[in-house]
């Protein structure tokens, strides 16, 4: 029998964090209904009332994790401008152990993603909303002379995501060779470039 809405609203938290214990796990390669229904303390038949495929969980795992990404810590920039761009930046990047985690899933991610045409599309959008949020503070550095007068905002904002991003994968892998004061760093050395001479 499936369960009634107000049942269905009040385990929705649970498979929400049941979920989220899969992903830290076991990554999206890991995220099985019969992995979340053991994390749950419930049987996977009981799970599907919830996820009748394994599409309809992975779907529910991505706005999980964007949620908690949205809801994460941010550093409180100095300034308008290119300061506003340095914390938005270091924000991304893979510090302490709940960064590193958050990291690790969304990266886990982008295999599901390129092989899923919907999937594709929302991990596209997301990249929009990303860069979107990068333009205004880039606008405002090229206003306050940070910036040459004919800096492209949109084109800084693309340039700086998929420079952190790199960044992100490499120390991920590579830990030991990127620890958090070297990815400060290369995020300062960039915004040094972007500035250009004087």
């Amino acid at each position: 029998m499936p369960p009634a809405p107000g049942d269905r609203e009040a385990r929705r938290e649970d498979v929400s964090k049941a979920v989220w214990e899969v992903l830290a796990d076991k990554g999206f390669g890991g995220l099985t209904l019969r992995a979340v229904a053991k994390a749950m303390g419930v049987s996977t038949g009981m799970l599907m009332h919830y996820f009748p495929t394994k599409r309809a969980l992975i779907a529910h795992a991505l706005a999980v994790l964007e949620k908690r990404t949205a809801e994460r810590p941010r550093r409180t920039p100095s300034a308008e401008g290119l300061a506003t761009v340095r914390a938005m930046l270091l924000d991304i990047l893979p510090f302490g152990p709940d960064d590193t985690g958050r990291n690790r899933i969304w990266v886990s991610s982008w295999d599901l993603a390129l092989a899923d045409e919907g999937f594709s599309e929302d991990q596209a959008a997301r990249y929009t909303r990303l860069r979107g949020t990068l333009v205004p503070p880039f606008e405002a550095a090229r206003d306050l002379g940070e910036l040459p007068a004919d800096a492209d905002p949109e084109q800084l904002a693309a340039t700086a995501v998929a420079f952190v991003h790199g960044l992100v994968v490499q120390a991920l892998f590579d830990p030991a060779r990127f620890p958090e004061d070297v990815q400060t760093a290369m995020v300062d050395g960039l915004l040094a470039a972007l500035r250009g001479p004087g």
